[in-house]
């Protein structure tokens, strides 16, 4: 099972599909939910599918509706117009990390066993964890442990690795894990340890402002009425996307014009959904994921 498709019904109602619609799925993964989506589009209908991890394409669809490109979702827009598509009546992103590749020790994405620390989504990518440890400055890696996890001990944690990697280049994730072990005990250990790799993930992936990007290019490609639904996993994204999808832009307040007119583009369809119950006990790993959605005006 390369992934478990969390709030797979949720998130594909939300886009109020129609029979002959355009449709993308930014986040392709093992495909649950752009096999859910091919089920209620007609022949005349179109999905496209995004991913930049390699493996996943091993998941392909062999469907003539279903086009899946080997690409980040920043070229969102690129792409689409290269396809001689202008305008899609839904789009939907999962931002979660796939069981997959948490499952996949070379992927180095886990705290929870020994394997060199990776954590690339895309394998071509240059920087890797491993590069970010030893290289980023102190300063550097406090940035990222407090902007990407609010980690309010961020400095102590960058602090520790900058003194620990002088005798050995941190490579393997119990190397680090043994280097953290002073600033918690066993009952905090997973939540923390959970954040430390979360922010070293998003940095490694350039994840925020690859999120900013897409979002920006989701409001030109949609046409008038189309929805965009996002499922988040963690404060750092979800509150971007709220933000978004309430101001239309990343600021506290929405942009307006010379007469004080709010410039608005999305409409939030709710406030948001989280998994139910019964898919809580099917998948613990389900338990942070929020689903927003919005219409274009």
């Amino acid at each position: 099972m390369y992934h478990n498709p969390v709030l797979l019904n949720e998130s594909v109602e939300s886009l109020e599909i129609k029979n002959g619609g355009i449709y993308v799925d930014l986040t392709f993964g093992g495909g649950g939910h752009s096999k859910e989506i091919l089920k209620k589009i007609d022949k005349s209908g179109k999905l496209i599918a995004f991913d930049q991890d390699i493996d996943a394409h091993k998941n392909a669809i062999k469907d003539p509706r279903f086009h899946l490109l080997h690409q980040n979702f920043i070229y969102l827009k690129q792409n689409l117009e290269y396809l001689g598509i202008n305008k899609v009546d839904g789009v939907l992103a999962d931002l979660g990390v796939s069981s997959f590749q948490f499952d996949t020790n070379e992927r180095g994405f886990t705290y929870a066993s020994d394997s060199r620390l990776d954590m690339r989504m895309d394998i071509s990518s240059e920087l890797d964890a491993v590069s970010l440890l030893n290289d980023y400055d102190e300063s550097e890696l406090s940035r990222i442990f407090f902007d990407f996890s609010d980690l309010r001990n961020s400095r102590k944690i960058a602090q520790l690795i900058c003194v620990n990697r002088k005798n050995k280049k941190i490579q393997m994730s119990d190397e680090l894990n043994k280097i953290l072990k002073p600033l918690y005990n066993d009952s905090y250990k997973n939540k923390f340890l959970a954040r430390v790799y979360q922010a070293i993930r998003i940095e490694v992936n350039n994840e925020i402002n690859a999120l900013k990007k897409m979002l920006n290019q989701v409001v030109e490609v949609l046409s008038k009425n189309g929805i965009v639904s996002i499922i988040t996993y963690h404060s750092i994204e979800d509150r971007l996307v709220k933000r978004f999808f309430k101001n239309s832009c990343f600021d506290n307040e929405p942009k307006k014009d010379h007469y004080g007119n709010k410039i608005l583009s999305l409409k939030p369809k709710y406030n948001f959904i989280t998994p139910s119950k019964s898919e809580l006990k099917l998948n613990n790993r389900s338990r942070s994921a929020k689903l927003r959605s919005a219409f274009k005006i």
